[in-house]
C-alpha cells in the first residue's frame, strides 16, 4: 500500500496538496545509473521508463526510506562544496563542530541522517559502524523545525557558482508528510526545479540510456 492514500487527505488540506502538485510539474524523471544514496538506506525507488542518466557531479541528493526519513548527500567529486556546506551548517546552528568532524562529511559516501543535536557524535562514528546505526534522519515534519531548511540553504550559497544537481530518490512506500517537508525546504530556499531518481523500466532502443548499457556490457567482455 502506498505511503498515502488522496482520499484520505482532508478538504482544508487541498490547497497544500494542489500547491504540492503544482510544484512537482517542474520536476521529471530520470535514471540513477552511478550517483547511490548511503549504503546504511534502503531506497526502493518506483520504476519508470526513462532515456536519462543520473549526473555524478554537482549532485545534492535527498534520499527518503520507507518509514520516511530523510538523508541529505553530496557528490563525492565536489570537495570543495561538502566542506563549504559543513562550515556553513556549523556557523548557522552554532555547533561547535571539530575539524576531524568537518573532514568526516568531506570524505567519500558521507552523508547527514540526524538532526543537528546529534551531528557531531555521528560524523565522530567510522563509517563501517554507521550500517548498523539507528538513524533518526534529518526532521522535516515539523514546520517550525524543518532542519532541511539549513542544509538546502547552505548547499544553495555553496553550488552559487555551479549549476546544482537537485535529485530526490524517494522510497515507493514513503510517507507522505515527509515529501511535504523536503519539498517546503525546497521552496524556501526558492528551489523551484529538482529531478526524481527511478528504477528503468524497458529501455528504449536506441536511447541515450540504451547506448550507455551497450558501452558498458561491451566493455565487460
Amino acid at each position: 500500500m502506498p505511503g498515502f492514500d488522496l482520499k484520505q487527505i482532508k478538504r482544508n488540506d487541498q490547497g497544500i496538496l494542489g500547491a504540492g502538485i503544482l510544484f512537482l510539474l517542474l520536476s521529471f524523471f530520470i535514471l540513477a545509473t552511478k550517483t547511490k544514496p548511503p549504503e546504511v538506506l534502503t531506497v526502493n525507488t518506483p520504476s519508470s521508463v526513462s532515456t536519462r542518466i543520473a549526473p555524478e557531479s554537482n549532485v545534492v541528493l535527498i534520499s527518503i526510506d520507507a518509514t520516511g526519513k530523510v538523508f541529505f548527500s553530496i557528490s563525492d567529486k565536489n570537495t570543495d562544496e561538502k566542506r563549504a556546506v559543513i562550515d556553513a551548517v556549523d556557523k548557522a546552528r552554532n555547533l561547535g563542530l571539530t575539524e576531524a568532524q568537518k573532514k568526516a562529511f568531506v570524505r567519500s559516501n558521507s552523508f547527514a541522517g540526524v538532526p543537528f543535536s546529534q551531528l557531531g557524535s555521528f560524523l565522530s562514528t567510522p563509517a563501517e559502524n554507521l550500517k548498523s546505526a539507528k538513524l533518526e534522519g534529518i526532521p522535516v515534519t515539523d514546520s517550525t523545525n524543518n532542519q532541511l531548511l539549513d542544509w538546502m540553504a547552505a548547499a544553495k550559497s555553496a553550488f552559487e557558482n555551479k549549476k546544482m544537481e537537485l535529485l530526490v530518490k524517494g522510497d515507493n512506500y514513503a510517507k507522505y508528510p515527509s515529501f511535504q517537508g523536503v519539498i517546503s525546504a525546497f521552496k524556501k530556499n526558492d528551489l523551484m526545479k529538482f529531478q526524481m531518481v527511478t528504477n528503468p523500466e524497458g529501455v528504449p532502443i536506441g536511447s541515450e540510456l540504451s547506448k550507455v548499457k551497450d558501452k558498458e556490457s561491451k566493455s565487460a567482455q
